[in-house]
């Protein structure tokens, strides 16, 4: 039998909120603290696991708590070297849990507490990660013990603007970006990610601040692409190793806001994930109706470059640092799929009950739009400003890519306009 402590920042003071109790992901199961309950400052951790006295069942924590780890080849890595089965959510938490994505730490009971601090990282080591990949991201995941979702190898960094310097975080201290290495199986990947969200900044859709870390003569092997995370706010006046300490902000994605399991984030027949979320929104956001927008706007938009891997785990709520008001975040991973050979042309959930990105028609947003309980008029308004303006944005887009060097930038967007939703649009 494992305990682990759960810890959530607010505003900028960690709280003990609860426990994790259990022996696999089978009998583990989350209680809050009583006291916690009983403070003035009391919120839920998740809209799935609502303030209550008795313990959350073993699928109910695990829908949220398992949603907190990375996939793919980062978790078996990580597994192995904690001598751990991969779906033991619990013994990789114990090991990662230090950083995870939004407020959450993790801490098993009776472990040294790990002092902070930062260790610099030099220009090779930058390299090293941008050539071997998930080898090195992972290796650098189970250094810093952070914890990020998503199946992309990707770890979180500390970047200091002033001097432009990288840092990995140790023990409990913060990071404040996510930088992923280019992938080896599709070209130019970290440009494409960079080409639709410098695109969709141009059509209005909030997105965080990307740049490309150029570790060597701007091959595809050579870059890595940097997010300033969005789940991070403006300094303290506390330090770590003489940087300043960002504070934690709680998010969670659709998937443990929903109390879905992970591996149900692609919408199956019979599901119909786009009311549920809007419907998520509706009831929870602090301002729905803007978020209700802002969320059509994302979906129209990966729709129009071909963004298939735009799952439940790829739209995010982002909460207040006191935990008193949530709202849509920004959008992230957004990726032009549909230009890879190999690659899946449905959509994660359905738009209006059709899912090929070429089937896709204005009937079915309308539909689509009707099941959300977002009015026709304006949805539809919605979709035909985007398609309307999405190929100067994406062209603008792209000869900023190029003149930094980036000259992929132009055959991407012109594949995205070719084989992304926008080509029924045209």
């Amino acid at each position: 039998m494992r305990e682990l402590s759960v810890y959530l920042e607010i505003k900028g003071a960690q709280k003990f909120i609860g426990t994790l109790r259990g022996s696999g992901p089978e009998d583990t199961v989350f209680t809050y603290d009583e006291s916690y309950m009983s403070s003035p400052i009391a919120k839920p951790v998740s809209i799935s696991l609502p303030l209550q006295a008795a313990p959350f069942s073993p699928t109910e924590t695990g829908n949220f708590f398992d949603g907190l780890l990375p996939e793919g080849f980062t978790r078996r890595t990580v597994s192995q070297w904690v001598r751990a089965d991969e779906g033991d959510y619990l013994s990789i938490l114990a090991h990662l849990g230090n950083e995870c994505l939004g407020a959450i730490r993790i801490v098993e009971d009776g472990s040294p507490e790990p002092s902070p601090s930062y260790e610099p990282l030099g220009l090779g080591r930058i390299r090293a990660l941008a050539q071997e990949g998930a080898t090195q991201s992972a290796q650098l995941v189970a250094e810093a013990h952070l914890s990020l979702t998503g199946a992309s190898g990707k770890v979180g960094l500390y970047h200091d603007g002033s001097s432009g310097h990288w840092y990995l975080p140790l023990g409990s201290a913060p990071s404040n970006c996510i930088v992923k290495q280019s992938h080896v199986r599709y070209d130019a990947i970290v440009t494409n990610e960079k080409l639709c969200l410098l695109t969709a900044s141009k059509l209005g859709i909030a997105v965080p601040h990307s740049f490309i870390i150029d570790t060597g003569d701007s091959g595809e092997g050579d870059v890595l692409f940097a997010t300033e995370r969005y789940d991070r706010k403006e300094y303290s006046d506390d330090t770590i190793s003489g940087l300043k300490r960002p504070l934690r902000l709680h998010q969670e994605d659709f998937c443990q806001a929903l109390g879905v399991p992970p591996v149900s984030k692609y919408e199956r027949s019979g599901d119909s994930y786009l009311p549920m979320m809007t419907d998520l929104l509706r009831h929870h956001s602090t301002d729905p109706i803007d978020d209700i927008i802002g969320f059509w706007d994302m979906v129209v938009f990966n729709w129009l470059i071909g963004n298939t891997d735009a799952h439940l785990k790829n739209y995010s709520l982002l909460y207040s640092d006191d935990l008193s008001s949530v709202r849509l975040a920004p959008a992230y991973d957004m990726v032009s799929t549909v230009i890879y050979e190999g690659t899946s042309r449905n959509m994660s959930f359905n738009i209006g009950g059709e899912y090929a990105v070429e089937k896709v028609s204005r009937d079915n947003w309308l539909q689509a739009a009707s099941q959300a309980g977002i009015g026709r008029g304006l949805a539809i308004d919605r979709l035909d400003r985007l398609a309307e303006t999405l190929r100067p944005a994406l062209l603008e887009a792209s000869e900023e890519l190029c003149s930094l060097g980036f000259s992929k930038a132009k055959n991407i967007a012109e594949n995205i306009l070719l084989k992304g939703g926008i080509s029924k649009t045209l």
